[in-house]
């Protein structure tokens, strides 16, 4: 674990895992009846009370094993906040369609009522990681869990706004609807500077692993990457799917809806 490249590689690997055992579960649920998705949120709040059990004990450690449990205990929490989300258990006030608007500040605002719950839960995961870590020796969950609340926040508004590629291949039943809510056509002015911004994190993060070698440096600059590339790749046509689609139970019929949000890293 001294070692950046293995640290980058671990981060890869549980950022690939976790995302496709997510999808795996909320797609078994998809064909489970309509209570399947509540049952799954249920059982997966071991993971949200772990996760903020795990970065309260990691807090005040030092060494290599505790910075890998503070990276994994946001992901936990992150985690399981995703998983509410694509189950439909924590979304928003608004459960249809996108209703006809006459200005976008009217589709804003829609749209803010089909996730609102979540963004809410999201920002309450960052102020609670905040609260149990900062000022102390271990401070990694809540830089974890910030650089992925606020990438996602970044690809929420780009596809809010425009981009030209959004995948639903992913979309579980109870969110069918949000694909009203995104544009697929020509990036906005906030694409640009998202993939500024997400660059010069990732070599901030990388110039501070040359001159420390610290092992979080490597799992901060690998998150960041990675949220660097899924910017990237709602402009790349490229076949990102793939990472899970093989890992997938076949959807039920019920699933079925145009190919045109890939799930990108929970």
């Amino acid at each position: 674990m001294t070692n950046p490249w293995i640290a980058a590689l671990l981060a890869l690997f549980v950022w690939w895992f976790s995302t496709g055992a997510i999808l795996w579960a909320v797609r078994r649920a998809d064909g489970q009846g309509p209570q399947a998705h509540l049952r799954l949120a249920i059982l997966g709040l071991p993971l949200l009370v772990g996760g903020i059990a795990l970065a309260a004990l990691t807090r005040d450690a030092g060494g290599q094993a505790a910075l890998f449990g503070g990276f994994l205990s946001a992901l936990a929490v992150w985690g399981w906040i995703e998983l509410a989300f694509l189950t439909g258990v924590v979304t928003g006030p608004a459960r249809g369609p996108l209703p006809f608007c006459l200005s976008e500040a009217q589709r804003f605002r829609a749209a803010w009522r089909a996730v609102a719950w979540h963004e809410i839960m999201l920002a309450a995961g960052l102020i609670v990681l905040a609260a149990l870590t900062l000022g102390a020796e271990n401070t990694l969950a809540f830089w974890t869990y910030a650089i992925l609340f606020l990438a996602r926040i970044s690809a929420k508004l780009n596809i809010f706004l425009g981009v030209p590629r959004i995948n639903t291949e992913f979309l579980p039943n109870p969110l069918s609807h949000l694909p009203s809510y995104f544009r697929q056509g020509p990036v906005s002015w906030l694409f640009p500077l998202s993939i500024l911004v997400l660059t010069l994190a990732v070599f901030c993060w990388i110039e501070r692993l040359v001159f420390t070698g610290e092992m979080r440096f490597a799992l901060l600059a690998t998150l960041t990457g990675l949220a660097l590339l899924e910017h990237w790749l709602m402009v790349l046509p490229l076949p990102d799917a793939k990472l899970w689609r093989w890992m997938l139970p076949a959807p039920t019929p019920k699933d079925d809806m145009p190919q045109s949000e890939t799930p990108h890293g929970f």
